[in-house]
């Protein structure tokens, strides 16, 4: 058995507001497994953010552990983490957080500018099928096509790991359908482990791994051996 890429230990998350105390998360254990495409599942406030943003050394756990690889990311100070995120995570949001002044290759050469091995913008592009708008501006992208951009973005530095929140929350169901093909085909291509979160259950179909959160808590998780294209999703 090959070491898991995360291993998550009685973590913890409190968030304190005043005298009020959230607890956000509650003693979570779970594995991730190099490769892997694996789906969070569960309500708004189930902590399933509060968990993609630890994983990402976007925030860090109130108590308990997160090691990556050997990396033990708890114990990380900040231009640890920094490094961690610039060197080996890429992250996609709801919203697309592109530079409106910028076109489609000029955005994710950003990214490539800063990285130590980075794809071609041009390539990150054709891997989520957007070569044909490589010199259109956001504005002049459909909302998926503006995703597949953030995507691409996230990718060019050719991350192990790619988070993703909601990245279909704000479109239609075609268009989800297109995105949802796009980091497929990242996670088949690339190899790069890829978490999803998202609130639509239809989505679980596809994954490798489904963890189902609430109230802070992982209440099940299931291993997939059957696993459906985007295409054939029913939401």
């Amino acid at each position: 058995m090959s070491t898991p890429l995360f291993q998550i230990r009685d973590l913890a998350k409190v968030y304190r507001m005043g005298e009020v105390e959230v607890h956000a998360l509650r003693q979570v254990n779970l594995a991730l497994d190099q490769g892997q495409f694996v789906v969070l599942l569960g309500p708004s406030g189930s902590g399933k953010s509060t968990l993609l943003n630890i994983i990402g050394g976007l925030d860090v756990p109130t108590s308990g552990q997160v090691l990556y690889r050997d990396t033990d990311l708890t114990e990380a100070d900040e231009g640890a983490l920094t490094a961690y995120r610039r060197q080996h995570v890429g992250f996609v949001f709801q919203f697309y957080n592109l530079i409106p002044s910028l076109t489609a290759v000029e955005n994710v050469a950003l990214v490539t500018e800063i990285s130590t091995s980075p794809m071609q913008p041009e390539d990150a592009l054709r891997l989520v099928k957007l070569e044909a708008r490589l010199d259109h501006f956001p504005a002049q992208l459909s909302g998926g096509e503006q995703q597949r951009v953030a995507i691409a973005r996230a990718i060019a530095k050719r991350p192990s790991v790619l988070l993703c929140d909601e990245p279909t929350g704000a479109l239609d169901i075609s268009t989800g359908i297109v995105v949802l093909e796009a980091l497929q085909r990242v996670n088949a291509e690339l190899g790069t482990t890829t978490v999803v979160i998202t609130h639509n259950a239809a989505i679980a179909s596809m994954a490798d791994r489904v963890v189902r959160l609430a109230d802070g808590r992982v209440t099940s998780v299931e291993n997939r051996t059957e696993k459906v294209s985007p295409q054939e999703l029913e939401w």
